[in-house]
């Protein structure tokens, strides 16, 4: 099992990780062992929570993990400290998390979409976003910031952030719709924007969430990019793009955070 993490947010006291396909139980194509962490339409249940626990035995300390169901939004869940009992059951409908209660890890669960991990060292809270283009033009991460600003008082200079794997600008290739939405939206859309035939471009999600990081007022030197792409790394991650059109159905990868109270 091989988990990627932030070593900068470690040092500032967050618990982080974004999940790897090995060292689980799972039978996703077009091997076996695969450490599927969520979509339980496509796998069994035992499986997924089996998956979890082992992931979860890779941090030290007793931590409840918070998970949601997504749904390609822009709305931020608060998880508060008193919640009592289990919190993975993955109910409410958003996008983002965050909390600055201490032992509960924040998750998001992608399988090309952008994973972003979000710590504030002075007041103690932090978010995980997820961001496909959908989240990614409704501008999601700052939704994120907002909420942590309202509920916590965090400053954009204070964040410190981690972009995980995704479809990157190398393989990402979308058609008009995302085209249109992105030039409709942002000034900058053709930085982004790589054209490969009519109506058709690669684009770069990590990018555009950078920029909206930046513009947001985080220091480009607090944040931290994992240029690993999920659909050219079969022996690394899930895609559900390349793994959908080859083997019908994939796995989820989870990216999670959280703060001690040491």
């Amino acid at each position: 099992m091989r988990v990627i993490s932030c070593a900068p947010l470690e040092a500032e006291g967050f618990a982080n990780g974004f999940s790897t396909r090995a060292g689980g139980c799972s039978h996703i194509p077009p091997r076996g062992g695969a450490l599927n962490l969520a979509g339980f339409d496509e796998d069994d249940a035992a499986n997924i929570h089996e998956n979890r626990r082992r992931f979860l035995k890779l941090f030290r300390g007793d931590w409840r993990l918070a998970t949601c169901r997504q749904v390609h939004g822009a709305d931020v869940r608060v998880i508060r400290g008193d919640t009592p009992g289990a919190l993975d059951t993955g109910n409410e409908r958003c996008d983002a998390l965050t909390t600055n209660a201490p032992h509960i890890l924040l998750g998001v669960q992608t399988a090309d979409c952008v994973p972003v991990l979000l710590g504030d060292a002075r007041t103690g809270a932090c978010a995980a976003v997820h961001a496909g283009w959908r989240g990614t033009a409704a501008e999601v991460v700052l939704a994120a910031l907002a909420r942590m600003r309202a509920e916590y008082g965090t400053r954009a200079t204070d964040v410190r952030a981690a972009i995980g794997p995704a479809a990157l600008g190398c393989c990402y290739e979308v058609g008009a719709e995302v085209i249109d939405a992105f030039r409709a939206r942002f000034a900058y859309a053709g930085e982004l924007l790589a054209p490969t035939r009519e109506e058709h471009a690669r684009i770069d999600l990590h990018e555009a969430n950078r920029r909206q990081l930046t513009d947001a007022g985080v220091a480009p030197a607090r944040i931290h990019a994992a240029p690993l792409c999920t659909i050219c790394r079969e022996d690394l991650f899930f895609s559900y793009r390349r793994d959908k059109k080859l083997h019908g159905r994939t796995g989820r990868l989870l990216a999670v955070i959280g703060r001690s109270d040491e």
